[in-house]
């Protein structure tokens, strides 16, 4: 369904769009699933990061389990194409830094 916004001088129309041919509604229906796939996998790797970082910010002694786990979510979205590649490592240099920072002092 694609939505349309008309606009007029008084009002603002929105239709709602089907598309009419079989490979549009089928395109239609594929990235529907694939947009709920990929928000699932942008919600387990933002949980992860912030388990992860809240861990580091507290100051716990064993955070390895929990970075890794931070660490192997990014990659899985990163190859999933969730997000991209530089992104992922990005996030995570940015994590382990700080774990480094924190476990210096």
């Amino acid at each position: 369904m694609i939505a349309l916004i008309i606009r007029n001088s008084k009002f603002i129309i929105l239709k709602l769009l089907m598309p009419n041919l079989t490979n549009a509604k089928k395109a239609l229906k594929q990235s529907k699933k694939k947009a709920v796939l990929n928000l699932a996998v942008k919600n387990t790797y933002k949980k992860a990061v912030k388990i992860a970082r809240k861990a580091v910010e507290a100051g716990e002694k064993d955070t390895t389990e929990t970075l890794r786990l931070a660490q192997k979510k990014l990659d899985k979205a990163a190859k999933k194409g969730v997000i991209k590649k530089n992104t992922a490592a990005r996030k995570l240099s940015r994590l382990m830094k700080k774990a480094k920072t924190v476990a210096k002092k």
